[in-house]
Order: C-alpha cells, then structure tokens, then sequence
C-alpha cells in the first residue's frame, strides 16, 4: 500500500454589496485523523481577524466557528493543512461483505438508520428507485449491488463543471445527465439507500494528477466521494471510477452535501454578491 504526503490550501469566502455589520460562521475545511491519513498540520485563519473556535460536529467532522461584529464588505477563510495518506488498500470482491438478509435485520436497521433515510438532495423518484431494485435484484450481495450502481450512474451522467449548483439534487443531474462530484455522489448515495445499503457523503480534497510530481503545486480541488456499509465502510470515488486511495483527503462526512458545507453562516447587511474558492495542493512525497 502506498502513502503521500499532501499540503493543501483551500481559500474561500464571500463579498457583499456593501459593509455587513456582523456575521456568524462555521468552516468544515479541516481534514480529520482516520484510519487512512494523518494530519500532521491544521490550521484555519479569518479575515477580517476573529477569534475561533473549534469542536466536531454529530457526524465527526471539525468545525472552525467564528463570528466577527464588525464591519466588514469580504470575508476570507484560509485553511492550510499537511496530511499523510495511504492507498486503498485490501478491496471487497463481488462476493464480500454481509448478505442482503443480514442487511435488512434490524440490528444492521437500527444501527445505520439516519444513513438509510432521503435527504432533500438524495431523494428519489419513481424511475431512480426502479432503477436501483433492478441492479439489487441482479446482483448476489450488496457490495456488488453497490459497485455495479456506482458503473451506472458513471456511465450515465457526464461529470460537466458548472453544470448544477450546490441546491441541485440526485433527480434533477440525472434528468439532465450531468453534473460535478456532488450531484454524483448524492445520486450514488440516494440509489444505495433505497436498496437499504447504508450510505453517507464524503466531503474532501483530490489530487487531480495520479502521477504528480514531487514539491509541484498544482490547481487541486474540493472533492466528493460515497462510503457504504456492507459489515464494514467502503470508499470509493464514482466521478472517477476508483478506489479512494492516496490522492483522497477526508474532510467530512455526513448524509449529503447540507451537513459538510466547507463554510455557511448567517449575517446582517447587504446581499451576497458572490462566493471564491481556490485549493493548491502539493504532493511533498
């Protein structure tokens, strides 16, 4: 199994029609110690200076809260983080994992109940749902339910930046067949739950080169991918067809896009004219 070493900046924020006399933040931009990487730095700083805070929210995730009372025109947020990741390591065959009896029993039900519910960006139609009982209805276990759900939704949507917004859910990419990693992973997500596979939204970084170079920044970007459970979490990366591996950086996990936001707030003041994000990411070794 491999590792890299990663350094990223994420830099995001918000400009309005004139000074906000105060606001109320939460940046989820910090990635979190797991099982496959390491945060050997983390930190996340705000213009205009305030003073942060940081706790993990229900679903595990560190949050960066912050309120300025001052006024202010922009907002920035930076985070800066260094992280060691490793490979994919030992992969599920078609035949692994618990069966679709041992799914269904109430254990499994009662454990992993708020991950087997729609969200509003997760909800099916009549057509998904059909869709969905097809592919479970060929496939000997859900891991293989799961992957073949993940070739269809690849085959069929067209990863298209700028194609959707972070309001559009699972129904309407598929309707218009193309979307970003968002839309993708919330119609993975949606379809896996519908067959009663416990499913969850990760939020994140990817390094877009699979062969990067050494000490070379790079124009990365924020990333979403799906993890399920099948007796154990599985990642994987349905925008690009793989195995989250060493390129990956976990930031948040949840039940859709909503609860890992890498930043929200509210604010008194003027309109919201717009909203920057930029992430580098280095690949250090």
């Amino acid at each position: 199994m491999g590792s890299w070493r990663l350094k990223i900046k994420h830099q995001t924020g918000f400009t309005y029609a004139g000074a906000v006399a105060g606001s109320y933040n939460e940046a989820r931009m910090s990635p979190r110690n797991d099982a496959r990487q390491a945060v050997l730095e983390a930190r996340v700083e705000v213009w205009p200076s305030a003073r942060t805070y940081r706790y993990e929210d229900y679903w595990g995730t560190v949050v960066t809260a912050f309120d300025l009372h001052e006024p202010h025109e922009s907002l920035r947020v930076t985070a800066s983080s260094t992280v060691e990741t490793l490979g994919p390591g030992d992969q599920l065959t078609p035949t692994d994992g618990i069966g679709w009896a041992e799914l269904r029993g109430p254990e499994s039900r009662d454990r992993w109940y708020e991950l087997l519910l729609p969200t509003p960006r997760t909800a099916l139609d009549e057509e998904l749902v059909e869709l969905a009982e097809s592919v479970r209805a060929a496939r000997p276990t859900p891991h293989a339910a799961a992957m073949a759900l993940c070739e269809q939704v690849r085959d069929e949507v067209a990863y298209t930046s700028g194609a959707t917004g972070v309001q559009t859910d699972a129904v309407q990419a598929w309707r218009q067949r193309k979307g970003v990693c968002q839309d993708i992973s919330h119609l993975v997500v949606g379809l896996l739950r519908s067959i009663g596979v416990p499913a969850r939204y990760v939020s994140g970084y990817l390094h877009p080169v699979p062969d990067a170079g050494i000490g070379e920044s790079i124009v990365g970007q924020s990333h979403a991918w799906v993890e399920w459970w099948v007796g154990r979490w599985t990642a994987f990366d349905p925008t690009n067809g793989v195995p989250v591996g060493e390129r990956h950086v976990v930031v948040g996990r949840g039940r859709e896009y909503g609860d890992v936001p890498p930043l929200k707030g509210v604010y008194a003041g003027p309109a919201n004219t717009g909203q920057g994000v930029e992430v580098t990411i280095t690949r250090l070794r």
